[in-house]
């Protein structure tokens, strides 16, 4: 059985990801790309769908960190006999993939096991495996469709029953390095290179990217570790950022709710956009600026939530029968049908992001303004429409109150291209739309007599996406509605501190079961407490929050209470996106508690 979420480790190179557990084994691993078929799917799973592992043969202890500001993983592992380390890391190469694994002996001795067990498509093929050179060096390949995988080193593992296995023993002051290599099934293996210095490189490199970010900030390391992370789910060709580098992480143990978020959504493109730029990374910003461009260009009826890495729009979801879920969780998903939702808070994310580069002197170019043009004066002919909303509900359609301010942030943006950069467009218009839908806001996603706006039009429950009409300016955060709205999430929202996204009791998204408290909703409450003047209580939260990270300061989607553990996809980029927002949001509350 794969291990509890939290004990997993995130390796990449910025084109595909992979988990590495407390107890040495990949058991997620998706090459060449966030979204190709897993070729080690054991966390879905069992051993027999895919995994490699190095552990100790004898009882030991593990600590692990990352190396640095870097994306190294170094796992130590200590017996009775000895203490190695296994470094962990996916450095970039051209045109393939790669996975080094590297050990080395601190004192006396450590004898590890050593399993390779490939199993392609999700840990539904067992490939063609072999011995042979390449070169003069032995290797192991395996191959099935398009893809090769080779592994390299010393004391290669023997076969046993469709799984490679062996016992390595490294000593004090050695090192034995291994490497598992991703190549297009129809290329010949003629060199393989040697990456003798691969690890320091990628620490340098690591470590020179995030130095710019800015050093004002509480928790500055953590706050550091979740630009990384994002960075290394951001593929570096494309600019698109996928949710998660998983699919099917239970929101709910034993549950449903298990979707797939190797995907982008414009939403997490938008935000981590405005992050960037203000944490000072202003080239990673542009990447995703014209990410977002391709994605969205074409006709504006056409528009999506999310894409594909490349931009590609087809993501149909299946279920994957032959695998038996983490902890039984079913159905495994690959794909995702909330492709084709509406979802109207999306636009306004896309419209203030865009905004966001001009106020950085970093303006789009032509084309963006006449995209956006046209995506605004779409979403005049139906922004009136009930949508799914910001959590992708299943169930009816609803006038979702965060939706439609969205739509006035959409507006609001549009006028402003207009008014403060001089850009042509229908502002008359626009303001005209933008001060309606203002008006319906405060009408009718208000709720009079309890003093807080409310999920949905008609509704009486509360939804944390509210939080988030303050961070976008629809309202300010010391404004009484605000305030009345911030005590209603208290009271129906948050469980032993922490907060939901909404009451699933109401039957709104048409899903059984529960979920846990929603880790980037804990994080809007800090910034909204922030922006009311509740400062000790934004430090107390986010101190208690960023007290939830793992060992090497991930996030995952959700967090169990009750039980003390991470639920949901895994890490979660839209965590450590409000994880960096609210840090900014504290850094910069003018108080002389702020830390």
């Amino acid at each position: 059985m794969a291990l509890r979420i939290e004990d997993y480790a995130l390796i990449g190179d910025r084109r595909g990801a992979g988990l590495v557990g407390t107890n040495g084994s990949i058991d997620w691993l998706c090459l060449p790309r966030f979204d190709s078929p897993a070729c080690l799917a054991a966390l879905l799973g069992t051993e027999e769908h895919g995994h490699w592992q190095f552990e100790p043969v004898d009882d030991y202890t593990v600590e692990r960190r990352y190396v640095g500001d870097s994306a190294v993983l170094e796992t130590t592992f200590r017996t009775d006999e000895g203490e190695a380390t296994l470094t962990d890391l996916m450095p970039h190469t051209a045109g393939r993939a790669d996975v080094v694994r590297v050990l080395w002996g601190v004192t006396g001795r450590v004898r590890f096991k050593h399993t390779w067990r490939v199993r392609m498509d999700y840990g539904h093929i067992r490939p063609w495996v072999r011995r042979r050179k390449v070169g003069d060096e032995p290797v192991i390949t395996a191959v099935a469709g398009p893809d090769t995988l080779v592994l390299r080193g010393p004391d290669l593992p023997v076969a046993v029953d469709h799984t490679h296995e062996g016992e390595v023993e490294v000593v004090e002051g050695h090192e034995l390095r291994f490497s598992m290599i991703w190549v297009p099934s129809h290329r010949p293996l003629e060199d393989l290179a040697t990456h003798e210095d691969v690890v320091n490189k990628t620490v340098e490199a690591d470590e020179g990217w995030v130095d710019a970010c800015r050093d004002d900030l509480p928790h500055l390391d953590v706050v550091k570790r979740s630009l990384l992370t994002l960075r290394l789910m951001t593929h570096e060709e494309t600019g698109g950022i996928v949710a998660a580098p998983t699919t099917s992480l239970p929101e709910s143990f034993g549950g449903s709710r298990n979707w797939d978020y190797r995907y982008c959504w414009l939403r997490d493109a938008a935000l981590t956009l405005g992050a960037l730029l203000e944490a000072g990374f202003t080239d990673e910003a542009m990447l995703w600026r014209d990410w977002l461009l391709r994605a969205v260009a074409g006709d504006p009826e056409d528009l999506q939530i999310m894409y594909g890495v490349d931009g590609a729009r087809r993501l149909p979801e299946i279920e994957l029968d032959h695998l038996p879920g983490y902890e039984g969780s079913l159905p495994v998903r690959v794909g995702n049908g909330a492709v084709s939702q509406l979802q109207h808070d999306v636009l306004g994310e896309v419209m203030d992001a865009l905004s966001e580069t001009r106020a950085h002197d970093v303006d789009p170019d032509g084309f963006a303004w006449a995209l956006q043009r046209a995506l605004v004066g779409d979403l005049l002919e139906h922004w009136d429409q009930p949508d799914n909303g910001i959590w992708e509900i299943r169930g009816e359609p609803q006038q979702f109150t965060h939706s439609k301010a969205m739509v006035w942030v959409a507006l609001d943006r549009a006028v402003r291209g207009v008014e403060e950069h001089g850009l042509e467009g229908d502002v008359e218009r626009w303001r005209e739309v933008r001060d309606q839908v203002r008006a319906e806001v405060l009408e009718r996603g208000y709720d009079e007599e309890r003093g807080t706006f409310v999920q949905h039009y008609g509704g009486t429950e509360v939804d944390a996406s509210l939080l988030q009409l303050v961070a976008f300016g629809f309202i300010e955060g010391d404004d009484p509605r605000m305030l009345g709205t911030i005590r209603a999430i208290e009271e129906d929202l948050t469980r032993d501190g922490l907060v939901l996204r909404y009451r699933t009791s109401s039957g709104v998204d048409g899903i059984e079961c529960d979920e846990h408290p929603f880790l980037a909703c804990s994080f809007w409450l800090v910034s909204a407490y922030a922006a009311a003047g509740r400062l000790d209580d934004a430090h107390a939260l986010f101190d208690r929050l960023v007290g939830l990270v793992n060992d090497v300061g991930l996030l995952a989607e959700e967090y169990d209470p009750g039980e003390g553990r991470m639920a949901g996809n895994f890490p979660q980029a839209l965590s450590h996106l409000a994880l960096v927002r609210a840090a900014f949001d504290l850094a910069d509350a003018s108080t002389p508690s702020a830390g």
